[in-house]
Order: structure tokens, then C-alpha cells, then sequence
């Protein structure tokens, strides 16, 4: 799979996912809320790590930038 994700759209992604995660285990989040959020804390983990997004590629966006050579 080819990248579509920048270093900072990753970070980014990891950074609100370490959020949910942590407002979910102390209780702010709860019920439903919480479940739908840590699924989607998920989905931002998975992306994170392999740095491509489905929807980018589905909306043609790409935020990782791209080398040119001299």
C-alpha cells in the first residue's frame, strides 16, 4: 500500500486516540459514547502505524508530502 499520510496527520492521529483511550479508562467516557470513540480510537492507531487512510484514497486526498530531488 503506498503512504497517503504525513508524519504530523499521523502523530496527530495517535495523539487523539491516546486521549479517547485514557478518558475512556477513567470514566469520562462511558456507555455508547465510549465504545463508538474506541472503535475509532482504533481505526486511528491502525492508520497511524501503516500511515494510509482509506478514506484519503477514497476522497483522493494526501497529506504526505512528497521528496523531490534536484
Amino acid at each position: 500500500m503506498k503512504k497517503n499520510m504525513d508524519i504530523i496527520d499521523r502523530l496527530l492521529r495517535g495523539v487523539i486516540a491516546l486521549v479517547i483511550v485514557i478518558l475512556s479508562i477513567t470514566g469520562v467516557l462511558t456507555g455508547t459514547a465510549s465504545t463508538i470513540l474506541l472503535i475509532l480510537a482504533g481505526v486511528f492507531i491502525l492508520t497511524s502505524i501503516t500511515g494510509n487512510c482509506p478514506l484519503y484514497v477514497l476522497f483522493k486526498v494526501n497529506t504526505c508530502r512528497v521528496k523531490t530531488k534536484n
